[in-house]
């Protein structure tokens, strides 16, 4: 439980920003019978408990990236599924970084994280592959962020 309210916790940062900083923090993607849901911030929004416990170095000049993949199931909000997730996030001027995907396993969560360094107003395209385990289909995630240093 304590895990999973981590999580949460992670995740409603993220809206935060959204609602303040006018910047897009979280978003989904519908793949039939699942949904890739990602986000990315600054790792100076994280609380530094949670930052320790996985190994993130809070910074204004650090990123991180988390996604989530669900299974939908009728009447809840979805089920977590194990997936591979790889990605590349690019810069506007062209340098492309592999991104480094761990999985974090909790009792009722499932979730992927990488991060990474990035520039003040440095605007960056993800491109992720998310397969679900056991899915022979490889889903395409692609979106901008734009992230500001403090």
């Amino acid at each position: 439980m304590q895990h999973a309210n981590k999580l949460l916790t992670m995740l409603c940062l993220a809206c935060l920003v959204l609602m303040t900083g006018g910047v897009q923090a979280e978003n989904s993607q519908d793949f039939g019978d699942y949904v890739v849901h990602f986000n990315a911030l600054n790792t100076d929004l994280l609380p530094p408990k949670v930052a320790t416990e996985y190994g993130i170095k809070r910074s204004g000049n650090r990123a991180m990236l988390n996604v989530v993949v669900l299974r939908k199931v009728l009447g809840a909000t979805g089920q977590p599924v194990p997936a591979s997730v790889t990605g590349t996030a690019t810069a506007l001027s062209g340098q492309q970084r592999e991104l480094t995907l761990r999985e974090i396993r909790e009792p009722n969560a499932i979730y992927y994280i990488s991060d990474f360094g990035v520039d003040h107003e440095e605007t960056l395209r993800f491109q992720l592959k998310v397969r679900p385990e056991g899915e022979s289909d490889i889903f395409q995630v692609e979106f901008r962020q734009q992230f500001f240093s403090r």
